[in-house]
């Protein structure tokens, strides 16, 4: 059996040159090919990164590819999904999975007919920080958690996408494009969601692009763009999650769980690093030394230095496919994040609380030794 599996990319977005770039860093996967509705932009982005050039036809059906990287737009995840894994392909999405729960079900049915794997973005959940507060967590160092508040609030993506209408039409807006990681890593940290209930909002009708060679157009908002929730988890933990691209500043900690004998303040879920704070009682803690291979600092942005492990999801199902193993980043655990998030805006929208329908299993930790296996030597 081949131990490093072909990967063909759908999808020649801003994105998936982030995926191109840290890949390299990842064993078990190698790319083939890359592909786009727009052939230019297939030929732009394979030629900046040394590979081929398809059409979504011929890289669908190149025997070399095991894996088809969906980065479509929120919209094409679902059929394009579909074809790959009625081509035999196993599937890696970008976040959302899907923008429907019916769409992700017959995504998992059809792939469990064909003996074929779903996986999904964020990734960052396996990240050296929040890979700590989950072992945090299974160590009871703050005891039962109770409750906890998430902030992710912006002023939209207009300001810095060249092309940012689909992030307010529908299969986007906050919950759907920001909410994923916060989510996601609330999933991975307490276990399933049963329940929701939300209030939203849409301040403006319009948003003006501020870069790129659309500046000063004007795009329609179809979605709410400030949206805040409840969700109830299995366990008893109550958590608010306050999403907005309506807000300019704010001082508010990304990502706090409450428990009964302390408090671990979480760093930004959609990076992969950063500080974590534990609190008992009233008092800062100490922290165990945490040596963890998806944490030190790869990449270099204005701000500075971060861990950018982008990839390290795909790499894990690849590896996973060879070790005949469950990955991480798996359908069922994506299926229930995507449950959670349009179940909260139908909260929002009928103003009532909805009852999550699917549930998961939490994903198995990443301790150091399993996260350096990912990387190349």
């Amino acid at each position: 059996m081949k131990t490093v599996l072909g990967v063909g990319l759908i999808g020649c977005g801003n994105i998936s040159a982030a995926y191109l770039a840290r890949a390299k860093t990842f064993e078990n996967i190698t790319f083939v090919g890359v592909a786009d509705m727009d052939e230019a932009a297939a030929e732009a982005r394979g030629a900046e990164f040394g590979i081929k050039a398809m059409s979504p036809e011929a890289l669908l059906a190149d025997p070399d590819v095991d894996i088809i990287l969906n980065l479509t737009p929120p919209a094409a995840h679902f059929p394009v999904s579909k074809m790959a894994l009625e081509a035999g392909k196993h599937v890696y999405c970008e976040k959302p999975f899907v923008v429907d729960v019916d769409e992700g079900k017959a995504l998992m049915q059809l792939a469990e007919a064909r003996g074929l794997r779903v996986g999904s973005a964020p990734d960052t959940i396996l990240g050296a920080s929040h890979q700590l507060a989950r072992h945090l967590i299974d160590d009871d160092a703050i005891g039962t958690i109770t409750s906890g508040t998430c902030f992710v609030m912006n002023h939209g993506m207009e300001e810095w996408h060249p092309a940012p209408d689909f992030f307010f039409r529908k299969g986007g807006g906050p919950i759907l494009d920001l909410g994923p990681y916060y989510v996601a890593n609330l999933v991975q940290l307490l276990g399933p969601v049963v329940r929701v209930s939300a209030e939203a909002a849409m301040p403006e009708s319009s948003r003006r692009i501020g870069s790129g060679p659309r500046t000063g157009e004007t795009v329609p908002v179809e979605v709410a763009t400030t949206v805040q929730a409840i969700l109830t988890f299995e366990s008893g933990a109550l958590v608010t999650l306050v999403t907005s691209w309506d807000v300019w500043q704010h001082n508010l900690a990304p990502m706090a769980l409450y428990g009964s004998e302390g408090t671990i303040h979480i760093p930004n879920p959609n990076f992969f690093d950063g500080p974590v704070v534990v609190t008992r009682k009233r008092d800062i803690a100490e922290l165990p030394h945490w040596d963890h291979p998806l944490g030190p600092p790869n990449r270099t942005v204005s701000t500075g230095e971060v861990a950018d492990y982008r990839t390290a999801g795909l790499a894990d199902m690849a590896q996973a496919i060879v070790e005949g193993r469950e990955h991480r980043c798996n359908g069922e655990y994506a299926l229930h994040v995507v449950d959670v998030l349009t179940a909260i805006l139908r909260a929002a929208e009928d103003q009532r609380s909805v009852e999550v329908s699917t549930r998961c299993r939490r994903p198995e930790a990443l301790d150091g030794p399993q996260a350096g296996r990912l990387l190349k030597a």
